[in-house]
């Protein structure tokens, strides 16, 4: 750390989007290997407001706190997708340059994003923007594509015509996981609030589904639940034989289920961590070169409670991205 400080977006206690505050910090220095990204734009995901509120699934919540701190975020700095430029470079790096666009995530459970600069390996998950994405694009892409990605060709395989329901598709990653299914030529169904049909539609689903009516009866090869309410007793009616379920968000014990018993019956449950390697994200850009846009709202850094608001909300629509 130097005397220097920077604004940042600051949790000091759990709780709602009132517990974020905007405060002077210290500005941090570029270690052997990192670089010190001048922040424009970061995300601020389902994830980022689930820590701060402890707003867990059931069973999460010890773990939590066992990783970012038992009684208050001992990372006081949340935030991890992030685009900027470089400012500073750490002891003996090399092959970049200053002020060269990047985007990319902090380190680990580093945290840091949302602040006027943060700190990444270069090695890690850092990535030069490209000139087709705005900073607050860059910013949103890694967190939706991502996690779509890694569930529908790595863990399900998904094939071109297959039948792909994504329930809770209207978020950031339900709304990658319809353009991807689209993309890889599957049949895709998204099933969100009717204010979010248009944007379902519009990111490549064929066909839309309210979430408060019977779900549509299928049968359908894969199926993503981002929502976490359609544990795997209501998927199997609606699963064909051979057929997959993508758990993203489910309780402790769902998730350790689908770990223990991945098998059951004809069908297969999918879940597990997120690889968040060199080549994901090179994957997440190459998606890009292939169309894939992210929807975002972007605010400014005084609003960081409203994005706080509606990240928590569980009814956004595609990315929050705070602009500085």
């Amino acid at each position: 750390m130097t005397n220097e400080t920077m604004k940042a977006a600051t949790a000091r206690r759990y709780g709602g989007p009132e517990a974020m505050a905007i405060e002077d910090v210290p500005r941090p220095v570029p270690g052997p290997g990192q670089v010190l990204v001048k922040v424009a734009a970061f995300g601020v995901t389902r994830g980022d407001a689930r820590i701060r509120g402890l707003d867990v699934p059931r069973g999460m919540g010890p773990m939590v706190r066992a990783v970012f701190g038992w009684t208050r975020p001992r990372r006081p700095v949340p935030g991890r997708e992030v685009a900027g430029a470089i400012a500073a470079l750490g002891a003996g790096l090399s092959g970049w340059d200053l002020g060269e666009p990047v985007l990319g995530i902090t380190d680990g459970m580093s945290m840091g994003a949302g602040a006027e600069y943060c700190l990444i390996t270069a090695t890690k998950l850092l990535a030069r923007r490209p000139p087709t994405l705005t900073p607050a694009e860059a910013a949103a892409l890694p967190f939706g594509l991502m996690t779509a990605a890694d569930f529908l060709i790595d863990q399900m395989g998904l094939q071109r015509g297959e039948r792909l329901l994504v329930n809770g598709g209207s978020g950031a990653v339900g709304l990658a996981a319809l353009w991807l299914g689209a993309h890889l030529g599957a049949e895709v169904t998204g099933v969100a609030s009717p204010a979010n049909h248009a944007a379902m539609l519009e990111a490549g689903a064929h066909k839309v589904a309210d979430y408060a009516q019977t779900l549509p009866p299928g049968p359908f090869d894969a199926i993503l639940d981002v929502a976490g309410t359609l544990p795997y007793a209501k998927a199997a009616p609606l699963l064909a034989p051979g057929g997959r379920l993508g758990v993203v968000t489910a309780d402790l014990a769902g998730q350790i289920g689908a770990g223990l018993r991945p098998k059951r019956g004809a069908h297969r449950l999918c879940a597990g961590v997120i690889k968040e390697t060199p080549a994901a994200l090179a994957r997440v850009l190459d998606l890009h070169a292939q169309g894939y846009r992210p929807e975002i709202a972007a605010l400014p850094l005084a609003e960081i409670q409203e994005a706080h608001r509606r990240a928590s909300s569980g009814h956004k629509r595609g990315n929050v991205v705070v602009v500085l």
